[in-house]
């Protein structure tokens, strides 16, 4: 099956990318959890945490690098912003792909709920 992070970096499933590079691209999410809810996701399909080798070090750094970028030009990053990432079905990942959820623009509870 095809994976729709997968369509969104090579430009087949429209998206607002908000950033994109030879590693990574970060796009709006559509169904917002916040005022700021942007996807990061690797350019190379990696279905899960469980996926991760050290090789992946330079584009896992990458993915935090924009996350903080981008958290600046849409004004959270002073306020603050929430980073996740879901493993597995329990956890909440939807996607079969790796991807790190940048929230923000709004009080995060604590637990997340």
């Amino acid at each position: 099956m095809a994976c729709i992070f997968c369509n969104i970096v090579r430009g087949e499933v429209p998206a607002t990318v908000v950033y994109k590079d030879d590693l990574v691209t970060a796009f709006r999410d559509i169904n917002p959890k916040a005022p700021v809810h942007v996807l990061i996701v690797p350019n190379e399909h990696i279905a899960s945490v469980r996926e991760l080798r050290a090789e992946h070090g330079p584009m896992l750094a990458r993915m935090f690098e924009v996350a903080s970028r981008v958290a600046a030009q849409d004004n959270v990053a002073e306020s603050g912003f929430r980073l996740v990432i879901n493993n597995g079905p329990h956890a909440g990942q939807s996607v079969d792909h790796l991807h790190l959820h940048l929230l923000g623009g709004r009080p995060m509870a604590w637990p997340p709920g």
